[in-house]
């Protein structure tokens, strides 16, 4: 068998780690041909010690540097670039056949958008590329012929039980609805009048899945079921109406397809990035993922229930930008960003979150998106005006 060769952008964090764990698994099937990493030096470079990438991409110079003269002290050859250009060309080589991107943010469209507009395979984890430039993404994907697979565990479930031409349009599968499940996370049953003041350990200390922060505290606020859900849109070409979020406690129920005839379809598994990440990696084969076996009678039970408006608006809020169309959805976005950052620094209050979106939403007009350049604009100015938010409230 030909190895198949991979990119890893966002090698360094939750999805990353998971994926070079399913790699690992089958040395036989993949080979590392980039990892990419911001922030956590010591971590990308014991991960290019055992996988041996061809190249490694890092923020800037000074960190190249130092990452090259270690990798070159222990013996081993990949050569390590820095900045976005350079993210780019690892995901949109001709040599690479697959791209896991798994940055988180904003700053994953780029080279997500750049691998897609040549035809790779792209495992999606980074949901923020769908819901800052979904129809530019989309047309793109549509133009170059490229494979889109979704790796959030709700999507990816949800794209295992549709037909096989889900493209086609939903009525004509016979899809009435796609059910979008939700933990509920750490603050689901507390009350309404703590959660101003619930700190960002609290916020990050998730009950079923290991994340990072900035994903911890939109699962907390479940601006990441608003995400998801402008996501689910644009990946099976749904209306907002026809995608209801339920909350879901013990997440093993990972999402669900309603038909027309009574059927529900659902995908169920231990709550591990690794099955999703593993059933993409080897579509339409199916792989073992280390995943251990889930077991009914030990779960037990599985609950349901809708999710609560005043506690969560930024659900609202979300529906509220894919709706308006245009550019919303990429502000709603940065302000998010920027309002997460805010609280894990304890300048705001997790309360304070939504305000600082809803701010953002009602000072900036979308406009339509034609061209990339567009949507990294209204990104620039969704930052400054909750940044200047910010500095008022200092």
């Amino acid at each position: 068998m030909t190895r198949q060769w991979i990119t890893v952008l966002g090698a360094t964090g939750s999805i990353g780690v998971s994926t070079l764990d399913v790699i690992a698994r089958h040395a036989d099937r993949y080979a590392v041909f980039a990892l990419t990493g911001y922030s956590r030096m010591d971590v990308l470079h014991a991960q290019c010690l055992q996988h041996d990438p061809l190249f490694a991409v890092v923020a800037d110079a000074a960190q190249a540097d130092q990452l090259q003269a270690r990798l070159q002290l222990a013996g081993v050859q990949t050569r390590v670039l820095h900045g976005c250009e350079a993210l780019a060309e690892v995901a949109a080589d001709q040599r690479v056949d697959v791209v896991m991107a798994a940055i988180v943010g904003a700053a994953g469209l780029p080279p997500t958008l750049a691998a897609v507009r040549v035809g790779k395979r792209v495992l999606l984890a980074n949901k923020e590329a769908l819901v800052m430039s979904g129809a530019l993404f989309m047309q793109a994907v549509r133009d170059s012929g490229a494979r889109l697979l979704p790796i959030d565990s709700e999507h990816n479930a949800i794209f295992q039980c549709m037909p096989s031409d889900y493209a086609s349009g939903l009525g004509n599968v016979g899809v009435r609805r796609i059910l979008l499940t939700a933990s509920g996370g750490p603050f689901r049953e507390m009350p309404l009048d703590e959660l101003a003041h619930v700190t960002p350990a609290q916020a990050c200390a998730h009950p079923n899945w290991s994340m990072g922060q900035k994903i911890s505290v939109d699962s907390a606020s479940m601006m990441n079921k608003g995400l998801e859900l402008i996501e689910a849109c644009w990946l099976f070409d749904a209306r907002p109406e026809q995608v209801e979020v339920v909350v879901h406690p013990q997440s093993v129920v990972h999402s669900l397809v309603d038909y027309v005839d009574g059927s529900v379809l659902a995908q169920l598994g231990n709550p591990d990035m690794r099955t999703p990440i593993a059933h993409a990696l080897a579509w339409p084969e199916r792989i073992d993922s280390g995943v251990s076996a889930l077991d009914l009678l030990l779960t037990a039970r599985l609950d349901f229930q809708a999710p609560d408006p005043q506690r969560f608006p930024c659900l609202r809020l979300a529906r509220q930008a894919f709706e308006a169309g245009g550019t919303a959805c990429a502000i709603l976005n940065a302000a998010n960003e920027i309002a997460v950052q805010a609280f894990l620094e304890q300048r705001i209050g997790f309360t304070d979150i939504p305000v600082i979106i809803e701010h953002s939403l009602n000072c900036l007009s979308p406009v339509p998106v034609k061209e990339l350049a567009q949507v990294m604009l209204a990104d620039a100015q969704a930052r400054e005006c909750a940044q200047q938010w910010l500095a008022s409230r200092a």
